[in-house]
């Protein structure tokens, strides 16, 4: 199942309206159970975010085929990678 808009759009409101103190990871997994949800630290992406959020890197998951890659089609995008930067440092 591909990512629709409506749900790309409601995923960027909630990171883009985190809190300092908050972690959106388990609210948008609850929200979202149809996505595969993996959260990591932002070095241990390489690939270019799909979008960039002050305390979050949003990476697309595609696991349509055989192996998983990241992807910036959400019409292939099966799930999604958080990733945490260190925000401060």
């Amino acid at each position: 199942m591909a990512l629709t808009t409506d749900e790309l759009i409601e995923i960027e409101r909630r990171l883009a309206a985190d809190g300092a103190e908050t972690s959106p990871f388990v609210e948008l997994r609850r929200r979202f159970p149809q996505l595969a949800w993996v959260c990591c630290d932002a070095s241990d992406v390489a690939d270019r975010p799909f979008r960039q959020f002050p305390r979050f890197d949003l990476h697309l998951i595609d696991g349509s085929d055989h192996c998983v890659q990241i992807t910036a089609d959400p019409m292939r995008a099966t799930g999604i990678v958080l990733a945490k930067r260190n925000v401060g440092r």
